[in-house]
């Protein structure tokens, strides 16, 4: 008879399985004891989470204070990471340059979706286990969507630890990186990776580059970021109309933001290791063309956005990102492009185009647009908009 495997064995196994399944980082640690969540509570309470009530939902507040009511019988889990593309994606042969009509996308939502990726992979990671031991192991994988505190989870195993900007830092892989876990309910020592330890202690020190870089300001402090501000949750969690004293700073940004990842000096340097599954589609899904994306149908958006992270949006919040982007491009070529937005039947889309034409001003046929829909307008909030657009274009000479 078999002797069953010993517990570090089975980290080792663990591990070894994790890499071949293409995880950069893997490390076991126990359930017990939870991660303390007063922190966080404190955060929800100061209101940072803006829109994202769920987050406060109790039964979501339970399952992130103990993991135990995801798998009642877990005793351990397994937190891995899987490094994405954190280089922009070559101009094709002939294009010098990208020009300010291409928006931006927040690198991890450029190729596939890291959900089903790494998903996927998990599942299969709680296989190979099974057929390591050569019995049943009760598994639930845990892929963002799940109410898991990751980043603490993460640090604790020792993947790395939690930055100024509230992003993990994998050593040797900077903060470009998913994170997923697997529960098991094997009773597992804790077990991280001598690389993935390696240089753990090294933190931010007197750093700040993220916090001041921050196009909005979202950072209330250090380790404390005010979601209502945060370019992400603008462009993506929020579903109504975006603060116009936020919309200028949001630039070229129609999903998400990478700019405190950016200038974070453990994403500078050295080589990029990143998973082929999670590398940007091709220049359109890193820097979309938005006079493009302005124009597409709903069949064409649905198809652009399918089987990415971003099936998050609306087809509705995504034109009216595009339309902030456009009005920020400070490009007139965008006038043609906005005009026709003007006629969404979403006045979400309507409003923000109204504003996008309102910084293009004087451009010949922006400000006779914004006259022309205030005259048909029956929305009280776009009127609103359309006001203010032509009074900005009067202010500015148009």
């Amino acid at each position: 008879m078999t002797e069953p495997a010993a517990p570090a064995d089975l980290t080792a196994i663990i591990s070894a399985q994790a890499r071949a399944l293409g995880f950069h980082r893997a490390a076991v640690v126990p359930i017990d004891p939870p991660i303390p969540i007063h922190a966080y509570e404190q955060w929800l309470q100061a209101g940072h989470a803006g829109e994202m009530t769920y987050l406060a939902a109790p039964e979501h507040l339970a399952c992130r204070a103990d993991p135990r009511l995801l798998l009642a019988e877990a005793r351990s889990m397994v937190v891995v990471a899987l490094a994405h593309q954190r280089s922009d994606p070559a101009p094709p042969p002939g294009l010098v340059s990208v020009d300010r009509l291409r928006g931006r996308i927040a690198r991890y939502a450029r190729s596939e979706d890291y959900h089903l990726v790494m998903r996927d992979r998990l599942v299969l990671l709680a296989d190979r286990l099974r057929q390591a031991l050569g019995r049943p192991v009760l598994a639930r994988s845990c892929v963002d969507a799940a109410p898991v505190l990751e980043r603490a989870w993460a640090e604790r195993a020792g993947l790395g630890f939690v930055a100024k900007n509230t992003m993990l830092i994998a050593p040797g892989l900077g903060s470009h990186v998913m994170l997923g876990e697997l529960l098991l309910d094997l009773p597992l020592p804790a077990a991280a990776e001598p690389d993935a330890a390696r240089g753990a202690k090294r933190r931010c020190g007197d750093c700040r580059s993220c916090l001041d870089a921050c196009p909005t300001g979202a950072f209330v402090d250090a380790y404390v970021l005010d979601a209502r501000r945060c370019i992400s949750y603008l462009t993506i969690e929020h579903r109504g109309a975006i603060p116009r004293e936020l919309r200028a700073a949001i630039g070229g940004w129609i999903f998400g933001c990478d700019v405190c990842q950016d200038v974070c000096p453990f994403n500078a340097g050295g080589g990029e290791p990143h998973d082929p599954a999670l590398a940007a589609r091709d220049l359109d899904h890193a820097l979309p063309d938005l006079l493009e994306l302005a124009g597409h149908h709903s069949n064409q958006l649905r198809r652009f956005v399918k089987r990415t992270s971003m099936r998050r949006v609306t087809r509705d919040q995504l034109l009216r990102n595009v339309a902030v982007a456009l009005g920020n491009s400070g490009d007139l070529r965008a006038v043609a492009a906005l005009v026709p937005l003007l006629a969404h039947r979403a006045p979400l889309v309507r409003s923000h185009a109204a504003w996008a034409l309102g910084r293009l001003c004087p451009q010949p046929g922006a400000r006779a647009a914004l006259e022309q829909r205030l005259a048909v307008e029956d929305d009280a909030e776009v009127s609103a908009e359309l006001e203010l657009a032509l009074a900005d274009a009067a202010a500015a000479g148009g």
